[in-house]
């Protein structure tokens, strides 16, 4: 007799992304049945019709119908988004095939900036002072009425793409002048009208965390407090480290999971990943953004959770795996982080120049505590720096006793690292 088929998952994976390889290799440890769904046909989408399908991810609902069309052939236990786009597509389709996921008003107010704002701030969650205007607007009236220090920032790029702090109207000036050119860009020209508006917002000071957290029916699972060891006070906010767990104190660290809960209850977010950045100072926890999906890149590895029974047989469970098993319906065995400290720089953009050679991989490798060091850009590769570019050459991970070693190693492997470009 014949034993109970595996669940199918779809997950949407957009053509250029990092995060193709950890969810699929999670899938198989899983047994899951997995269908990768992206925005450009497959030319082995013939040959594999139950393994590849195309869907319009600029058109929400017309992807939900195509999905479910698959669907009828192929049935669906769960839909994933791996990027902000992706997530207000798979809220569509789990809303047509009756799936685990977030209303599409929640995944679109993740998505934008301003939708955001006006959601948390009318729920009463602490976020700074905001303004939405558009690039047709008088620069310099707008220069000379906002508060400084303030923020520029896209209504929706990610990777803190073309967000740059002003001090002062000239400066203001000139930070409106280089987002613009950012939003006239081709690939984000055409995305629609948020790409002719901006948010300007107060400058939050103090250190700055991510929250990684899984949402179960409604309710927020804190999977993981980093910090951001290296300041990010402009006037560009190039990401660097991450590292686990927080250093923060105590009252601190539960203020900042409080503050989470509240954002998520605040934009009706109901089941899935979620990272969150929020600042911390003196008047207590800031929400700076929160986005319906996972962390971003391949920072991913940083997290491991105790596997319990049926893990993934290594002794821990990584992320994407908790995130599968909570979208097809499967059991999740535990929440708990691993206890060792763990931390991943995204390595810095070494300057504007298309790549020819990085040395030093090997050298920093050996370095005690660190387990990898990837690098993703490939030679002939043009390296954009912040804010302009959003994307990092590579990544360093570590793991060891204490959050400082963490972080120590990590410099210290970043160090012998020397990016030849031309």
């Amino acid at each position: 007799m014949p034993g109970p088929s595996k669940p199918r998952l779809l997950l949407l994976l957009p053509t250029a992304t990092y995060r193709a390889t950890a969810f699929v290799e999670a899938a198989r440890r899983l047994g899951v049945e997995l269908t990768v769904a992206s925005e450009l046909p497959s030319t082995f989408e013939q040959a594999q019709p139950d393994r590849l399908v195309t869907l319009d991810f600029s058109d929400p609902e017309r992807a939900a119908q195509q999905a479910a069309e698959f669907a009828r052939r192929h049935p669906v236990a769960g839909v994933i988004g791996v990027d902000d786009d992706g997530a207000v597509v798979a809220a569509a389709i789990a809303g047509r095939l009756g799936l685990r996921g977030n209303p599409p008003a929640a995944a679109l107010a993740a998505r934008d900036k301003h939708v955001q704002r006006r959601e948390l701030a009318g729920h009463g969650v602490p976020v700074p002072r905001f303004e939405l205007h558009g690039l047709d607007e008088d620069v310099r009236a707008v220069a000379a009425r906002v508060h400084y220090p303030c923020v520029l920032k896209p209504l929706r790029l990610a990777a803190s793409r073309g967000v740059i702090r002003a001090d002062d109207p000239a400066g203001f000036v000139a930070a409106f002048d280089r987002l613009r050119r950012v939003l006239e860009q081709p690939d984000v020209a055409a995305c629609g009208d948020w790409a002719r508006r901006f948010l300007v917002e107060d400058f939050v000071p103090g250190p700055e965390v991510a929250l990684e957290g899984l949402v179960i029916d409604g309710r927020l699972e804190v999977l993981g407090l980093f910090d951001k060891p290296d300041p990010l006070d402009g006037p560009f906010f190039e990401e660097t480290m991450y590292v686990t767990p927080s250093r923060l104190p105590d009252p601190a660290q539960r203020a900042l999971a409080r503050c989470g809960e509240t954002a998520v209850a605040a934009l009706g977010v109901r089941e899935g990943p979620i990272h969150a950045e929020l600042r911390y100072n003196a008047r207590g926890p800031w929400l700076i953004e929160l986005a319906a999906r996972s962390i971003g890149g391949r920072c991913s590895a940083v997290l491991r959770f105790t596997a319990g029974e049926g893990g993934s047989g290594k002794g821990w469970a990584s992320l994407e795996e908790l995130i599968i098993r909570h979208a097809v319906g499967l059991p999740i065995p535990s929440l708990e982080r691993e206890q060792y400290a763990a931390g991943v720089m995204m390595i810095p953009v070494p300057g504007e120049g298309v790549l020819r050679e990085v040395r030093g991989i090997v050298e920093a490798r050996a370095v005690p505590l660190v387990e990898d060091v990837s690098i993703t850009a490939h030679p002939g590769e043009a390296l954009v720096p912040w804010p302009e570019g959003s994307r990092y050459p590579g990544f360093i991970f570590a793991r060891g006793e204490t959050p400082e070693a963490v972080e120590e190693a990590l410099r210290a492997a970043h160090g012998r690292l020397t990016f030849v470009l031309q």
